[in-house]
């Protein structure tokens, strides 16, 4: 029997559905690692266990789903009723037996990655709505997925680190927190922020005007402390740590 392949022919569009079956992977590997009873332990999310996170990151994918399924058929389908509903949905998989966890965010996983793979080209422009109300196509759905599983595989406090993520990676995040403060700095007064990774030759990423306030480090670890999960490793030109980033999302 051929496997089925991707509809898509962008090539772009290809690579990063790899990127993002790459990440899960990464995240799939790091919960099969842990056994039933370390799921119960904290995860670096504040007021999450492991077992939050893992119900979180299946959840992610059947909502991801819902908005493939919306790109496929034209019918709306938004990615949850409410956010109370993916609350409760939330702390009702953090209860489920071990076993059944693990097989929600195994199977949900599968079954995004088979939606997404026949999507046409077409479909693929076919605008759908985040849960935050951004009106985007669906190709933005394969970087969504991407993000939750790369970085909530760190969150699972069990060795994974963004020194482990690949370059394309870490770039695509330090333009995306950035893009996300540039959207909001009117309404809450960020500051204009410019990285400059000491590993990127010539690399900046962020404002390209005048910035306020410049940070250097090694990419991984500017990508680590932009989207929150570190408070090391990014520090001014004059040497300065303990530096705080905004809110990403």
């Amino acid at each position: 029997m051929v496997a089925r392949a991707d509809k898509t022919t962008d090539p772009r569009l290809r690579e990063r559905l790899l990127l993002a079956r790459r990440g899960q992977a990464y995240f799939s590997r790091k919960v099969n690692e842990l056994s039933d009873d370390e799921l119960d332990r904290p995860s670096l999310l504040p007021g999450w266990s492991r077992r939050h996170l893992i119900g979180h990151v299946g959840l992610n994918a059947r909502a991801l789903t819902r908005l493939t399924a919306w790109a496929a058929t034209g019918v709306e389908t938004p990615m949850y009723e409410s956010p109370g509903q993916r609350l409760e949905e939330i702390e009702l998989a953090a209860t489920l037996p071990a076993q059944a966890l693990r097989n929600l965010s195994d199977h949900a996983a599968i079954h995004l990655t088979v939606e997404w793979r026949d999507l046409t080209d077409g479909q693929w422009q076919h605008e759908v709505r985040t849960a935050q109300g951004r009106v985007v196509p669906a190709s933005e759905t394969v970087w969504m997925r991407t993000r939750e599983v790369w970085i909530h595989a760190v969150d699972l406090d069990n060795g994974a680190s963004f020194d482990d993520f690949p370059p394309e990676l870490v770039d695509e995040l330090l333009a995306d927190v950035s893009a996300a403060w540039s959207r909001r700095r009117a309404d809450e007064d960020l500051p204009y922020i410019r990285f400059i990774p000491d590993d990127r030759e010539g690399a900046v990423f962020g404002d390209s005007g005048p910035a306020l306030l410049t940070v250097q480090g090694p990419a991984a670890h500017l990508a680590a402390w932009a989207t929150g999960r570190s408070d090391t490793g990014a520090r001014s030109p004059d040497g300065a740590e303990g530096l705080t980033a905004p809110r990403w999302l």
